[in-house]
């Protein structure tokens, strides 16, 4: 096997080996079933890992594997407690690792494997990065306010009409512990009334997130953004508005009992001609719920989303949207999913009807797209 470098999940695997020194301990389970976390981890994982967390010399190791760097906020506090816990008591293939990380399921209780965690996640000593129980299911239009690394591609069929297919290309980049930079890049095939189909780019949009509030305790997060649409689309062809258009908006996160969430976000757009595209506001919420295969297996999250939207000109009333969609996660790290859904309006309004709704969903940082089935 090549040299590795730990990055993303793959830092959870390293729970798994500094517990191998535990083999080779001269300690019986009531010397170690109260010890606190700091001591444990001194007795069992710093030969690996160092005391300080950062990793012992390469020439001490007894394997071809680069450990991670525990006080590198980047990786450690992303990713939540149960990813860490599935892979130090399953072992690596559980998330798609390597079969060297061994399971301690059979060894250490879940309360002895948490311990040791609690006190990794305080060697990163910054607590300015939100901790991944944060990082809520995506949904198709209500935008999380945890700051991400990902690729989605989206997919919108109209179920009635001439026949359209809108697709959207998202990419996000998490920069420090609470940015994120996005790029949009929206294109569509459409039918005509002659029955040829033409495509065409949108409106390509250039977006920054930033986390104002974060806490793990009261389970919330909230995030103000920005976002300005160029109008690099054929407006003429209905590919794009024709007009800049700046949108403000801010979403909240907030997990529930029993692995539910509620996700809010309210937004503003202001397009730059007005006469062309009047102002736009909107309110979107998202209910849903996250459930798991066995214990450590895949995980199915149904939601909800309620949209509302108004063009504040002319006593316009508010329109709404019904979406429920299913996302489910593809591969064994839990960093490739799908999500499908089915967007019903329940008021009434010229041209406007069901559409299917899919995505793909790539979380890079943790793997490439063929790593971890």
């Amino acid at each position: 096997m090549g040299r590795q470098v730990v990055r993303g999940r793959s830092a959870l695997v390293v729970v798994s080996a500094a517990l191998l020194a535990m083999g080779g301990m001269p300690l019986a389970a009531q010397d170690y079933a109260s010890m606190p976390g700091e001591e444990f981890y001194r007795a069992a994982c710093a030969a690996c890992h160092g005391s300080d967390g950062t990793g012992a010399p390469a020439d001490r190791l007894g394997f071809d594997l680069a450990l991670s760097d525990f006080t590198d906020c980047c990786f450690a506090a992303r990713e939540a407690d149960a990813d860490w816990l599935a892979v130090a008591h399953a072992g690596g293939p559980v998330r798609g690792f390597a079969a060297m990380m061994p399971a301690f399921g059979d060894v250490l209780s879940d309360e002895q494997l948490l311990r040791i965690l609690s006190y990794i996640l305080t060697l990163c000593g910054d607590g300015r990065w939100p901790r991944g129980e944060l990082n809520l299911p995506r949904a198709f239009v209500t935008e999380k306010a945890y700051p991400e690394d990902e690729v989605v591609w989206s997919v919108r069929v109209a179920l009635a009409g001439l026949g359209s297919l809108d697709q959207e290309l998202v990419y996000e980049r998490r920069f420090g512990p609470l940015t994120q930079l996005e790029l949009v890049v929206p294109f569509a095939l459409r039918k005509c009334a002659q029955g040829s189909w033409t495509g065409g780019v949108g409106d390509l949009a250039l977006g920054v997130k930033h986390v104002l509030l974060h806490s793990l305790g009261a389970g919330s997060i909230l995030s103000p953004a920005g976002e300005l649409k160029l109008p690099t689309g054929d407006a003429d062809r209905s590919f794009g508005a024709g007009t800049p258009a700046a949108e403000v908006f801010i979403s909240f996160g907030q997990l529930i009992p029993a692995d539910g969430f509620v996700q809010l976000q309210a937004v503003a757009e202001r397009p730059f001609d007005t006469g062309r595209v009047p102002n736009e506001t909107a309110l979107r919420v998202t209910v849903g719920r996250t459930w798991t295969q066995a214990r450590w297996a895949r995980a199915w999250s149904p939601m909800v989303e309620l949209l509302g939207s108004r063009e504040p000109v002319g006593g316009e009333a508010v329109t709404w949207d019904l979406l429920p969609q299913l996302q489910v996660s593809l591969n064994t790290r839990q960093h490739v999913l799908a999500n499908v859904g089915i967007r019903l309006p329940l008021t009434e309004r010229t041209g406007c009807d069901e559409s299917l709704e899919l995505y793909l969903l790539w979380d890079w940082f943790d793997g490439g797209l063929r790593d971890g089935w």
